[in-house]
């Protein structure tokens, strides 16, 4: 029997950040059938991990990843070293909740600083760093490419072969995060997604790009609304052996942010059904 395509469908909490505590989003999720929820570590700490991970389970809902750890490069050592420590407490908050991944942005420039090649070698450092805890937690890390736009400040990681090349170095318990927002645009995806395989695909995230994109981070698209054809790229990850779910993740403070979530997750479904 074929499942359920809502049941395919898993809501990054962003999506609905703005008007639902995550004690509402796991509700809202249940209530419409969705298999999975990624939530993010403030709205888990408000909540309470314990409590988070109780309703998590009693409502039936895979966790399809923790948004998020990284941000790894700093201009000194006791930055690097505060990075590192906090990445620690997110890979015990993603082994409690059960989290399928502990998504990694890994970071940008540190203050001052024009050379990514060293931001770049940071990010490698750091992952190595807490992969030990990662391997005996069992929470596999996820590092998820950022769009070249935010080379600088946020994730100068930004291929999928940057980020399979980190995997490739560092060995097994490292995987990769295929946001069609980050990755829509790169010649080379198809390859990559290929390279990548099963085993390495540990997350898939959907929403659109807009044409024109009116801010750099709070204007994405609900899927169908802009240019990105992402029933191909679930096409690639899928002949890539990926089965999971997929995971909507939609900043949007001038349009979706505002609706009333039920709105937007029964939209997601529909979207979800039509265009993915």
């Amino acid at each position: 029997m074929a499942v359920p395509e809502t049941s395919r469908l898993s809501l990054n909490t962003a999506t609905v950040r703005e008007r639902w505590t995550l004690a509402q989003a796991i509700e809202g999720c249940a209530r419409h059938g969705l298999g999975g929820i990624s939530p993010w570590r403030d709205k888990v700490a408000e909540l309470g991990l314990g409590e988070a991970a109780r309703r998590i389970r009693d409502a039936g809902l895979a966790v399809t990843g923790l948004c998020r750890g990284g941000l790894f490069p700093a201009s000194d050592a006791a930055g690097r070293a505060a990075a590192i420590a906090d990445n620690r407490r997110a890979i015990e908050e993603a082994a409690v909740l059960g989290a399928r991944c502990l998504v990694l942005v890994a970071g940008g420039l540190p203050a001052g600083s024009r050379d990514i090649a060293g931001a770049r070698a940071m990010v490698g450092d750091g992952i190595a760093a807490i992969l030990p805890d990662a391997r005996a937690a069992g929470v596999a890390l996820a590092i998820e490419p950022l769009h070249p736009m935010y080379a600088a400040d946020r994730a100068c990681v930004n291929t999928l072969d940057q980020a399979l090349d980190l995997c490739d170095a560092l060995g097994p318990g490292v995987g990769v995060a295929v946001d069609v927002y980050h990755t829509w645009w790169d010649p080379n995806l198809a390859r990559a997604i290929a390279r990548a395989g099963a085993e390495r695909i540990l997350a898939f995230h959907i929403c659109d790009w807009l044409v024109p994109t009116t801010d750099l981070l709070l204007d994405r698209g609900m899927m169908g609304d802009g240019v990105i054809d992402i029933r191909a790229i679930r096409g690639l990850v899928e002949a890539a052996g990926y089965t999971g779910l997929h995971e909507v993740e939609i900043f949007s403070a001038g349009n979706w942010w505002k609706r009333d979530p039920d709105e937007v997750v029964a939209i997601c479904k529909e979207r979800h059904r039509a265009v993915c």
